[in-house]
């Protein structure tokens, strides 16, 4: 699904995030992270859902609010940059070349963290939307991805180093830690793409369900993958004594769940989103999920 969009979203980061007065060094680690490629999965959830709220005028929408995605992607590039540093998960590599520590120096890979993360709330308040609707988006993302969101599951991960902590943990763990962003984004598309109350319902629960299986697939991928094709380290969790699924489920149980997620987040499309373009590749993007290979 973000395949579909990613040329467009990597367009506009390459175009509109220019230098405009950054010391050279903090923009070229900045861009270095940024641009790295990706999947760009979180900005086009967000602009699925809005094209999908209106789907007459999809590309309008596109254009209005890609500033919003951007920013998205900026917060996200910020949250790896950060994770991987020494004293987080201490990785290597990141989408295929050195992580931004190892190519910059921990202080300025922090920095390049720092200012992106300040910087993606004025790209999403550039976004062409009811000025209401886009405080109250920009409200929902600050949210998703503090200290009761994205920063505080960062801070359940390292706690949960070197435990067997129960299930239930695992569950706020992980939707806090990678389902807020993704949620979020689900939520901030509706609502930017003026849909209904019952499509922000819908979009809550697909990204609530979406989210999970994400993470389950991830956990998996670090026991199975290769580092070539995921693009980062591998077999990191097991040596870092993370909490993960495999750990607590073992490898059958936690692809069943994941399925059964993927098939849940699809589900929660029905009756909210008739068939069309976008909603379709929604329900595809749920269905192959569990099948993912990076």
């Amino acid at each position: 699904m973000a395949d579909l969009l990613r040329d467009q979203i990597n367009a506009y980061l390459e175009q509109t995030f220019l230098d405009g007065g950054i010391p050279p060094r903090l923009s070229e680690a900045m861009r270095y992270s940024l641009l790295a490629g990706g999947k760009r999965l979180r900005p086009a959830l967000f602009l699925r859902f809005a094209r999908a709220c209106a789907p007459e005028k999809a590309e309008k929408v596109t254009g209005d609010l890609m500033p919003f995605a951007a920013g998205i992607e900026m917060v996200h590039t910020y949250s790896l940059i950060h994770d991987d540093l020494p004293a987080m998960d201490d990785d290597d590599l990141r989408r295929g070349r050195p992580t931004c520590h190892r190519a910059f120096g921990e202080a300025t890979a922090i920095l390049a963290g720092d200012a992106l993360l300040t910087d993606a709330f004025g790209f999403m308040a550039r976004a062409a939307a009811p000025a209401e609707d886009l405080l109250r988006a920009l409200h929902s993302f600050a949210d998703a991805a503090g200290s009761a969101g994205m920063a505080g599951g960062q801070e359940l991960d390292l706690e949960a180093e070197g435990k067997r902590i129960p299930l239930e943990e695992l569950i706020v763990l992980n939707a806090k830690k990678t389902g807020a962003l993704l949620r979020c984004s689900c939520e901030c598309g509706v609502l930017l793409g003026g849909g209904t109350s019952a499509q922000r319902e819908a979009s809550r629960i697909f990204g609530s369900e979406f989210g999970i299986a994400f993470q389950i697939t991830d956990d998996i991928l670090d026991v199975t993958g290769d580092a070539e094709t995921v693009g980062k380290e591998v077999r990191h969790d097991a040596e870092s004594g993370k909490a993960t699924w495999p750990s607590l489920l073992g490898l059958e149980e936690a692809r069943r769940l994941a399925i059964a997620h993927c098939s849940n987040a699809a589900a929660a499309l029905d009756g909210a989103f008739p068939p069309g373009r976008d909603a379709d590749l929604l329900r595809a993007a749920a269905q192959s999920l569990a099948d993912r290979t990076h």
